[in-house]
């Protein structure tokens, strides 16, 4: 069932355990529908940092290591944008929670929620349309 809701054509959606060793598979997958979608190289790239890191925290921190998990990337395109909607099905998220840490703060890790809002246009949390879990929506303009 399409994660979608808005006026775009969905390009398509992967269903894949939260295991880390599907991530090259997703990012192969990512890369090559924004270059068909009209990103720029280095537009597409970003979209790939930001979906990785954001299936990363999935897999980490929303999951704990469950390979049971099952998360849903759903890639669309829009007349001026790409939208992708990655859901999960674990506990809610307290969204308020969910920031960027202080680049100050020097220490490993913990980087991918700012690669996220700095490389995308838009990027927010969102309860799914049903059923439990979480979903985050991100936008990355063409042109």
């Amino acid at each position: 069932m399409p994660l979608q809701n808005d006026d775009a054509e969905v390009i398509f959606e992967l269903t894949f355990p939260a295991c880390p060793d599907r991530l090259k598979l997703v990012r192969t997958l990512v890369l090559e529908a924004a270059r068909m979608s009209g990103l720029c190289d280095s537009s597409s790239r970003d979209l790939v940092i930001a979906v990785d890191e954001a299936c990363q925290n999935v897999i980490r921190h929303a999951y704990c290591g469950d390979p049971e998990g099952k998360i849903i990337l759903e890639f669309a395109r829009t007349a001026d944008s790409v939208v992708l909607k990655l859901r999960d099905f674990a506990p809610l998220a307290d969204v308020e929670k969910i920031k960027p840490r202080d680049l100050d703060d020097i220490r490993p890790g913990g980087l991918g929620t700012h690669f996220i809002f700095e490389l995308m246009d838009e990027a927010t949390f969102t309860p799914p349309l049903e059923g439990d879990g979480n979903l985050l929506k991100m936008v990355k303009r063409i042109g």
